[in-house]
This record gives structure tokens, C-alpha cells and sequence, in this order.
């Protein structure tokens, strides 16, 4: 039987929505506006002029692409136009410095390199230093721009032919390489193919009530599998409407919500707050709004309720996942928000999921434990990496490296990562279960919670804060007064930094390295005092 008859991959999901839905809004972003059938038009003659070497040689099935770029229709054209060819999308964050691009790009042996307009001195500059590139291309970003000399520009990269190109592909095949940016020193290639990130999408469709009616706005990075994955993917499937940004300022997010009557929209906690506290917010009309989606860390209680109160009509859930698991493992659902307030929810439809111990047994109510899955959804292993692989898959079950708490209905409540667990004088400290407490303190508009080193407790438990306007007079004293009132002696921060703000990635997670980074002076001479 010709594999075709059964295909199920990536560019079918984009074909099969274009046929249902020709007409229909699909991407917009600045001035470009496609319907499903343009879209998959623009798809196909991307593909074409890719696999006929319009970007300097042919592009073939398992070559390994890389993308530098901010959020474009280009960027998503791109995308679907890989996985037509059976090439491989190798996305990377465009907030790292040179010498880490030139890390993934050497790493993924990636022989062609696409830029957004404002990254093709970075991207150069990285491609130099020793990698496989051989040849770069301008994606067109959202302001319109020209191309550097040089550069092919993404419109010349489109061949006339806009029928599918004749590859023939199978759902098990690479679909893309995404690095992960996790403790280790050097990030890993998680590997996966069209049949996992397929069976993610009918867990995020199912699970985030996605549908053909929405209209999405995708402000986070594309580059992350968050956005990607978890929202333009099955947005694309059902055949919603995708609103796309690459520059997610509160005023710009607030004003494209208002603009486009936005019913749908991810971001992390951090870009939540932001939004809430722009000027702007109270003028901006976000009566469309309907669906509110968070992930990358757990939403402040505090924050939550905020929310509640000044978007009553929005139903909110909390997306847990990592890379490695394309990217949805986890749902916590607008009837839990309040109920199991900071859980990340139960496993979702793909997936399998435990909390267990050093030697695999599940872990009582209330102990901690580390998350495990299993599911269609994870990765095939990291790429070029089979040490790191076997060690992930240690006992029949794919390990997340999150540690975390089950009720007795099964909800899991993430406590820290397993390489991040705050050690101070012999006891361990949940980050988050010291930044909850925090929160409750008025005046607080963020917080995250460190361990500094310390000669006595070796680690320090430290709360980095940004205060909200009108609350400059905090005091270190007053916050740990809060505490203490609060919580056992031991979890008590030992030290109150207040900052303007908090370092974190495009993708809203707090880069809890930097401040250990930044602020690991502070307490190496605090005195011992009681603990």
C-alpha cells in the first residue's frame, strides 16, 4: 500500500483545512492577510522553489533548516513548507548571543539558515564561527522591509508552481529539533517527528476546547514549541484564525486583541501581569475575549484572582509540558482554576503520568516526587546525544526532571525543578511555595524566589521583587515580616532584593540563573542568625 494513502503529517493537516475551509481567515500578520487557500498556496510554491534550490541548493528530505527570526506569516509558511519536503524545522531563541547560535547550528548540522530582518547580523556573525551553513535566506518580517545585499528575499524563494510538491513522506520522519534551554550548560536537541507533534495537537484541541471559531493571537516567540505547537499548529488544524505578532509589548498585545476581536490568546504569568498593569488595560476594549491560556510557570494565586476579577468573561487554563513532549502534558481547566489554584492539572488525552521516587514507586499524597510520561507524544530521543537519551528514558519512562506533589484526585502541583530545589541548612524549600507567600504581600507586583550561596545554610533562600507603581516604600524588613508570619522559620527569606524587573526569555520564563548570577554577593556574608 503506498504510504500516501494513510499520510498523517504535518503539511496534510494544512492541505486537509484549505480544502475544508478555502475561504476562511488563516494568518494574518501586519499588512499580510491569507485565507486557508492562500496559505496553502504560499506553501507549496515555498516548498517547490525550496526543493529547487531557490535558496542556493535544493532542499531534501532529513536536511536540517534553521530559523532565526522573530513571529512572521513568513515563519509560519516556512514551517509547514519543511514539513512538506520532509526536511527537519531546527527553531532557535533569538535571545541567545552568537556563540551560543553557532552552538545549535554546528550541533544540528544545519546547511541552511533563514533570518529575520532584524537578526541577520546575529545570524551571520554565529554562521561564521566554524558551521555547516552554506547558505542564508531573509524572511519577511512584520513591518514591511527590505532585504540586506546578499540574502535571497523570502518572495524570491517562491517558485510559480503552487501544486504540493512530489515527496513522499511517512509520520514517523523527523519533523523538527528543539533545543532545549534547561539547567545544563549545553542546551539538548529534543527530536521529534510528525506523528508526535500530530497526536500532541489532538490533545491540545481537545483539552483547550480549540476551535474552528476562534480567532488566536500569537504574540509569545514561534520559536518556542509553546506557541508553536500548543496554539498556531492546532489552530491551523481546526482551521481557526491566527493573529500574528512579533513584538510582544503589552501595547502592542493589548491593541491587536481590541483590533482583532481576539477570543483566544496564550501567554506565560509574567506577560498576564504585564497586560494588567499597562495604562492601557482599562481603556482597552477586550470584550471578545473569551479563552486565557498560561503556561511556563504557575499563575500567582494572587494573580489569578486579579484576573477574575478584571476579565470575568475569560476562562482560564494552565498548559504544563516540556519540550520533550511536543510540548502539552498536563491541563488544568477553568472548573480547577480556583479550586486546585497553583496545580498544573491532570495528564491530558495523549498522555501518561506519574509522580515517583528515586526508585520508580509512585509517591504518596503530599510527597514530592519527579513527573515521568509516557505517551505518542514525546521525543524520539535528543539528537546526536544517546548518553542523555538513555538517562531520559531510565526505567520505561521518559523523565521530566520536575519535581511535584499528587492529591488524592490526581492533580499535580509542580514544585521546582529537580536541579533547582532551594537546600538551606539541611531542609529542602519550594521556590514557589515561598513566592505564593510573597504574592499575598500588598504592593507586590512580582517575585521570584533563589537560593544565594551562604557558609552556614549554603544556600540562602532569596526574594527578588518588583514593586507595583505606588508602593516604593516596601521594605526589605517589612516582606520578611510578612513571612514569618506566615511560614516555617526555615523557608523565610534570608535576603529582599528589589529590582525593576525580572530577567526572563521571550517566551516569559523567568531566567531564575541570572539573578543567582547577579545577586550571589549579596549573602556569602549574612550572619548564621536563627533558622
Amino acid at each position: 500500500m503506498p504510504s500516501a494513502v494513510r499520510s498523517q503529517t504535518l503539511g496534510d493537516l494544512l492541505r486537509r483545512t484549505a480544502a475544508r475551509l478555502p475561504d476562511k481567515p488563516a494568518i494574518r500578520c501586519g499588512t499580510t492577510a491569507w485565507t486557508f487557500r492562500e496559505f496553502d498556496a504560499v506553501v507549496n510554491r515555498l516548498a517547490r522553489g525550496l526543493a529547487g534550490g531557490a535558496a542556493g541548493a535544493p532542499v531534501r528530505a532529513g536536511d536540517r533548516v534553521a530559523v532565526l527570526s522573530r513571529n512572521s506569516h513568513a515563519f509560519a509558511a516556512l514551517r509547514f513548507a519543511l514539513a512538506r519536503l520532509g526536511a527537519v524545522l531546527v527553531p532557535i531563541n533569538f535571545m541567545l548571543n552568537a556563540d551560543e547560535v553557532a552552538y545549535i547550528l554546528k550541533h544540528s548540522e544545519a546547511r541552511l539558515l533563514a533570518l529575520g530582518p532584524d537578526l541577520v547580523a546575529l545570524g551571520q556573525a554565529a554562521a561564521a564561527k566554524g558551521t555547516a551553513v552554506e547558505h542564508m535566506v531573509w524572511l519577511e518580517g512584520e513591518d514591511p522591509a527590505e532585504p540586506p545585499a546578499g540574502l535571497r528575499a523570502f518572495a524570491g524563494l517562491l517558485a510559480d508552481d503552487a501544486t504540493p510538491p512530489e515527496v513522499e513522506l511517512d509520520g514517523r520522519m523527523l519533523a523538527q529539533i528543539i533545543y532545549t534551554s534547561g539547567t545544563e550548560s549545553l542546551p539538548k536537541g529534543a527530536m521529534l517527528t510528525h506523528e508526535a507533534v500530530c497526536w500532541e495537537y489532538v490533545s491540545c484541541v481537545i483539552e483547550g476546547e480549540i476551535a474552528e471559531s476562534d480567532t488566536m493571537l500569537h504574540a509569545l516567540p514561534l520559536y518556542h514549541c509553546a506557541q508553536l505547537d500548543v496554539f498556531l499548529g492546532p489552530a491551523i488544524y481546526v482551521g481557526a484564525s491566527s493573529v500574528i505578532t512579533g513584538k510582544p509589548t503589552p501595547d502592542n498585545i493589548l491593541s491587536l486583541l481590541a483590533a482583532h476581536r481576539i477570543d483566544s490568546f496564550f501567554a506565560p504569568p509574567s506577560i498576564w501581569i504585564a497586560l494588567m498593569r499597562s495604562p492601557a488595560f482599562e481603556a482597552t476594549d477586550l470584550g471578545a475575549l473569551r479563552k486565557g491560556y498560561y503556561g511556563a510557570s504557575i499563575m500567582p494565586v494572587e494573580v489569578l484572582k486579579e484576573m477574575g476579577r478584571r476579565l470575568p468573561k475569560v476562562r482560564l487554563w494552565n498548559f504544563y509540558g516540556q519540550t520533550e513532549i511536543a510540548p502539552l502534558a498536563t491541563v488544568l481547566k477553568p472548573e480547577d482554576q480556583l479550586r486546585k489554584a497553583g496545580s498544573a492539572g491532570r495528564a491530558v488525552l495523549n498522555v501518561e503520568t506519574r509522580v515517583v521516587d528515586d526508585a520508580m514507586r509512585d509517591v504518596a499524597v503530599g510527597e514530592v516526587g519527579e513527573i515521568v510520561h509516557r505517551s505518542p507524544q514525546l521525543l524520539s530521543g535528543y539528537f546526536n546525544d544517546p548518553e542523555r537519551t538513555a538517562a531520559a528514558f531510565e526505567g520505561g519512562w521518559f523523565h521530566s526532571g520536575d519535581l511535584a506533589m499528587i492529591d488524592d484526585e490526581g492533580y499535580i502541583t509542580v514544585v521546582d525543578r529537580k536541579k533547582d530545589m532551594i537546600k538551606t541548612g539541611g531542609e529542602n524549600v519550594a521556590s514557589r511555595e515561598v513566592e505564593e507567600t510573597v504574592y499575598r504581600f500588598e504592593g507586590v507586583s512580582e517575585v521570584a524566589v533563589v537560593g544565594l550561596p551562604h557558609p552556614y545554610w549554603i544556600e540562602a533562600v532569596t526574594a527578588v521583587i518588583v514593586r507595583k507603581p505606588g508602593h516604593d516604600a516596601m521594605t526589605e524588613e517589612q516582606v520578611i515580616a510578612h513571612c514569618r508570619a506566615q511560614m516555617a522559620h526555615f523557608k523565610v527569606p534570608k535576603k529582599v532584593v528589589f529590582v525593576d524587573a525580572l530577567p526572563k526569555n521571550p517566551s516569559g520564563k523567568l531566567l531564575k540563573r541570572e539573578l543567582r548570577t547577579r545577586f550571589e554577593h549579596l549573602t556569602k556574608d549574612l550572619p548564621a542568625g536563627n533558622r
